[in-house]
């Protein structure tokens, strides 16, 4: 059984989980580490939610930061691979889409790369859809970019 937990960035088990997911992303980033290195900080979520198996271990992450007056952008979504494909990501995604609502958010937009196909489809499966880049990523060739109507 999986449970989900609100919470904040400063939770240790969300800090340990986004240094492993900073070390698989470093396969992707290569001369663009820097570029995504800031783009990726935790300081400014204010939101995250983490998944616990029946052990109480953290088995997945992601949170959530105000992107605009109306959207809130999803950020630093993971799951360890020995817990991927029984439906954790989608828990948790569908946890930050509900949290948006209820905080009045319309939209929640979010970017992923190119070189991930298996996020690229996750995020096609759970109803968004692509839209050109946005912010920071306008000229990010790497990236690809989503959002997906909450209200």
């Amino acid at each position: 059984m999986i449970t989900i937990k609100k919470t904040h960035s400063g939770n240790s088990d969300f800090k340990k989980l986004v240094l492993e997911l900073d070390d698989d992303l470093k396969t992707y980033y290569k001369e663009e580490k820097s570029f995504y290195g800031k783009l990726n900080s935790i300081e400014n979520i204010k939101y995250v939610v983490i998944a616990y198996d029946k052990d109480a271990n953290a088995v997945g992450c992601g949170g959530i930061k105000e992107f605009s007056l109306n959207e809130m952008e999803i950020k630093r979504m993971y799951v360890p691979p020995n817990y991927r494909g029984i439906g954790i990501a989608s828990l948790i995604l569908n946890e930050l889409e509900n949290w948006s609502r209820d905080l009045k958010y319309k939209k929640c937009v979010l970017e992923t790369l190119k070189e991930k196909p298996y996020a690229i489809a996750f995020y096609k499966k759970n109803g968004y859809g692509v839209v050109p880049n946005f912010g920071e990523y306008v000229n990010a060739e790497n990236s690809i970019c989503f959002e997906k109507k909450i209200l």
